[in-house]
């Protein structure tokens, strides 16, 4: 079996005849026991019970913390507990979690997010008001590795509504998270599951899903989405893959538009991802020093899209690091 799977994997059909609850609440986690707890309990102050909602945890075979101990501590038995016979990577943990998942609507919780009381009164209250919706989200707040506030999301609408043109605007440009959405299980059941690369898979995801149903949106702040260092996100930046696979999910994504339009919403779907890649390598830089990650994202970003205002700016962040450089080792000889 891929790793990274090469197409949408099939999501299986359940029995007509079986008991289902409303809600399946699936938490993937691998190696993040220090927030998996804060994940649980977000979901459990909002339990509306076992008859209207499965929670669970898949593991994706960690090593920091024995997971079932930790799920069982908190959950109290409510919360079930799958572990991977081996480590498969997050997009078969994905798979996984939505063909485990019983309800009629899913919500991948990853373990290191939060949601906030409310939320799936809210989702509820959408898809009974917007029948057709394949998806509803929220907005969201970004928390840091301490749990702290850190800014705010986007607002996509003053009310709760249907986005209009939804596909066009995801596809130059990542709009939301894992933790804001949550979608009908049928809808994965048409599409498949994640696919194709282990950064920006959701927003392939979320495109195509838009392609094919509407989405529903309410601007209440009811999710929290963390960034921390130990993330997928931060870990793509070091090597530069984020921009590799990025490129092949904007590739896919202007597939969804029609023909006259996929030339030019690529060309700034890229420009977009870009320059925001330009601006957190510099962040970056700040933070860590780290050399090595500024010169991966330099290489990928030129190959993959360059103008005159881009290039200076990469042209100030490589004088940065070069004289950070001299310095450092003019001190170790001083």
């Amino acid at each position: 079996m891929q790793r990274i799977p090469s197409a949408p994997p099939k999501i299986k059909t359940l029995p007509g005849d079986i008991e289902r609850p409303l809600w399946s609440v699936m938490i993937p986690a691998f190696n993040c026991s220090k927030y998996l707890p804060e994940a649980i309990e977000s979901v459990l102050q909002q339990d509306p019970g076992p008859d209207k909602m499965q929670i669970e945890v898949i593991d994706d075979c960690s090593t920091d913390e024995n997971v079932e101990a930790l799920v069982l501590k908190i959950g109290k038995g409510r919360v079930g507990y799958f572990r991977q016979e081996c480590n498969v990577g997050s997009l078969r943990n994905f798979e996984t979690c939505i063909n485990r998942a019983r309800g009629r609507y899913i919500h991948l919780l990853h373990g290191d997010d939060r949601i906030k009381y409310g939320y799936y009164r809210k989702m509820e209250s959408l898809f009974d008001r917007f029948p057709n919706a394949g998806a509803a989200f929220c907005a969201w707040s970004y928390i840091d590795k301490n749990g702290d506030l850190s800014k705010y999301s986007r607002i996509e609408a003053n009310r709760d509504c249907i986005l209009k043109n939804w596909l066009d605007e995801l596809a130059v440009g990542v709009r939301l998270q894992y933790v804001t959405i949550t979608v009908k299980r049928e809808v994965y059941e048409h599409l498949g599951a994640f696919y194709g690369v282990t950064y920006g898979e959701d927003w392939e995801m979320w495109s195509r899903i838009a392609k094919h149903y509407p989405t529903a949106y309410t601007p209440d702040f009811l999710a929290e989405y963390r960034e921390h260092n130990t993330s997928i996100s931060s870990q793509s930046f070091l090597t530069g893959k984020n921009i590799q696979d990025i490129t092949k999910v904007i590739n896919t994504i202007s597939s969804y538009v029609p023909p006259r339009k996929q030339l030019k919403v690529n060309r700034i779907a890229r420009r977009n991802y870009i320059y925001w890649a330009t601006d957190e390598a510099h962040k970056q830089w700040h933070f860590s020093r780290n050399s090595k990650m500024v010169k991966s994202q330099l290489k990928e970003i030129t190959n993959t899209y360059l103008d005159f205002p881009l290039f200076i700016k990469l042209s100030k962040l490589m004088v940065k690091v070069q004289l950070y450089s001299v310095v450092s080792k003019l001190q170790s000889i001083l």
